[in-house]
């Protein structure tokens, strides 16, 4: 049996428990305070108890002031709950613990006592370092791309770009650019730990055309633009890059930028379902009576749909007063870092409730916390920002504590108790039985919700299939997407990957790209109907508005400048144009607009 507890326990202790090993964030008493917090270590056990323990399917029994009586029952309650001096319950005590952190070995035991002669812990450290929340930019050495990171080190932000050649990518971008090496069409050089800290995208990456005759090696006449060549694709396919690559590129980063409708850490919420391990965690790990349980209730939740139930009975007996469900700690950490919260859909009973989040593994350890009331017999969702977690330690604030860091959650507790923090008391609590029906637990956005993924397409990439064109009329793309395997196509199968994805968006359809400066007097449209040109550097700076910007988000549309494309634009050093208010035209924009509306009319008519 691998077991081990580091006592302490003083000869004066009149702790109504015999054992006061744990810290609970529930109380402010002294019980549990006999044993220093190094007494147990995090990953102590890990056998499982029978499933009664967890669930009211199995109707355990246990013994409350030495009488036997139905699990949970309001009877019950009535007959054994009193705040006079009652039995304690040495078995669940155990099975708490058990359950919890089953059997530790030799060998956690000494990483234990090294960890803590050595200072902090991992997570400590690098809580510690902190992480900087970065905008990657995929196809970094593009014409658009280098000028997107030019403009990010300009402003001094936080920037990485996603390259194929690292040497291509230190002459052009500089020595000191971090670079994540990797191929969006091959995804397994897109490994999840490079994108960590990564919290918004800009993918400027795009299928190479070039003239068949060749072309300089500064490129000149790809950057005089297809209208004046006879083009070819070069390299990786139109399907390749544009969709598989896409695909894969949405894959990679899909957890680090966060989803519009949030991330579900527990429950049921339409096709999705994320089960957790929960287990009762009650007052009577300090000598309480007190007593709850989790299960799920298939048919229970709002529509006849599953939901979780906490419920239990609570008691002041034995200077108890709380009940309360803890998880296990998480096999790995989850990071919640693109999120601005959490979000718990609940039935409530019009009493107020603690959520505490970990992010140790330590069994012992701050808990960061926030209270929330309920009302009583309504479904109801409960928001709770990350900046109004508390971090707790034994019922008292830690002033001193490090903040938050939710790149790190390793468990979740929720709890039923008479204790607030810092001495204060819950105002709505109550001795007897309780239920909580608990559907969801996810992470939210906050809003305004602004763009995660910003993606450079092209004008015209639903024009090659659209009914009644003429294609005379339009640019070599449009006229040539068959030989040129099908490049629009594809852009517009990729384009739909990033609409279906969640992940909120912007895309960006420019006419035909130039080496211009910025600056010109611009249209932007949607429908994908317009044709003309524009700069480089003015697409650029537009995709870095439309990172801040609510009015962008989940929008599509396409851009040219008012010059015509005969018509040279250029710029006085002397007298540059204004700095513009992207923002101005993006308010011009509609939900919903993508050209595809024509395709989608033609096929039902058809």
């Amino acid at each position: 049996m691998e077991s081990c507890f580091f006592t302490t326990i003083s000869s004066s202790s009149s702790s109504s428990s015999p054992f006061s090993i744990f810290s609970i964030q529930g109380s402010s008493s002294n019980v549990g305070r006999k044993f220093s917090k190094s007494c147990m270590h995090p990953q102590l056990l890990s056998c499982q108890l029978p499933k009664p323990f967890l669930q009211l399917n199995g109707r355990p029994k246990y013994r409350l002031n030495q009488r036997r009586s139905a699990y949970l029952s309001s009877a019950t309650y009535k007959e054994t709950i009193s705040a006079e001096k009652q039995g304690w319950d040495l078995g669940r005590f155990f099975k708490t613990l058990y359950f919890f952190n089953g059997p530790p070995s030799p060998a956690k035991i000494v990483e234990f006592i090294i960890e803590k002669l050595s200072g902090s812990s991992p997570e400590e450290s690098e809580k510690k370092m902190g992480t900087s929340d970065y905008v990657l930019v995929v196809g970094a050495t593009g014409g658009v791309g280098r000028r997107v990171v030019s403009n990010f080190r300009k402003k001094v932000l936080p920037v990485k770009a996603l390259v194929r050649n690292e040497e291509k990518a230190r002459k052009m971008l500089g020595p000191d650019i971090e670079l994540i090496v990797g191929d969006i069409t091959k995804e397994s050089t897109l490994v999840a730990q490079y994108f960590k800290g990564v919290k918004k995208v800009i993918n400027a990456a795009s299928v190479i055309i070039g003239p068949k005759e060749g072309d300089t090696p500064d490129r000149a006449k790809y950057s005089q633009g297809v209208k004046f060549f006879e083009p070819e694709i070069k390299g990786d396919s139109p399907e390749m890059v544009e969709y598989i690559g896409m695909k894969n590129l949405i894959n990679a980063v899909r957890e680090s930028v966060g989803l519009r409708t949030g991330k579900l850490l527990f429950g049921f919420e339409d096709q999705l379902s994320k089960e957790l391990d929960w287990g009762a965690l009650d007052d009577v790990v300090m000598g309480g009576v007190s007593e709850s349980t989790f299960q799920i209730d298939r048919t229970g939740g709002e529509g006849g749909k599953p939901t979780g139930l906490f419920k239990g009975i609570v008691s002041t007996a034995n200077n108890g007063g709380f009940t309360s469900i803890r998880t296990k700690n998480f096999s790995s950490p989850v990071d919640l870092s693109a999120y601005d919260g959490f979000e718990l859909r609940l039935k409530g009973d019009g009493c107020r409730y603690k959520l505490i989040v970990r992010t140790s593994t330590d069994w012992d350890t701050v808990g960061y916390t926030a209270s929330f009331d309920t009302i009583g017999g309504q479904w109801q969702s409960i928001r709770l920002p990350f900046s109004s977690l508390r971090p707790v330690f034994r019922a008292r604030t830690v002033s001193d504590a490090l903040p938050f860091n939710p790149s790190n959650v390793v468990s979740f507790q929720l709890m039923f108790s008479k204790f607030e923090y810092d001495g204060k008391l819950n105002p709505t609590f109550v001795e007897g039985p309780f239920e909580l029906p608990l559907s969801t637990i996810k992470a939210y956005i906050k809003d305004p919700i602004t763009p995660r993924f910003v993606h450079v397409s092209s004008a015209g990439v639903t024009r090659p299939d659209r009914p009644g064109i003429d294609l005379s009329k339009q640019p070599p793309a449009v006229r040539l997407n068959k030989e040129l395997d099908f490049v629009l196509t594809f852009k517009l199968k990729g384009e739909d990957l990033i609409r279906e994805s969640g992940i909120p968006y912007t895309i960006v359809r420019p006419c035909a790209l130039t080496e211009e400066p910025a600056g010109a007097d611009l249209v932007f449209d949607q429908g994908d109907n317009i044709t003309g040109k524009i700069s480089r550097e003015e697409i650029a700076l537009i995709c870095i508005a439309a990172l801040e910007s609510p009015y962008a988000c989940d929008k599509t549309f396409e851009v040219k400048s008012v010059v015509p494309f005969s018509e040279p634009f250029t710029v006085d050093p002397e007298n540059p144009p204004p700095e513009k208010d992207y923002n101005i035209y993006f308010q011009t924009l509609k939900d919903g607009i993508t050209g595809k509306e024509s395709l989608e009319q033609s096929a039902i008519a058809v």
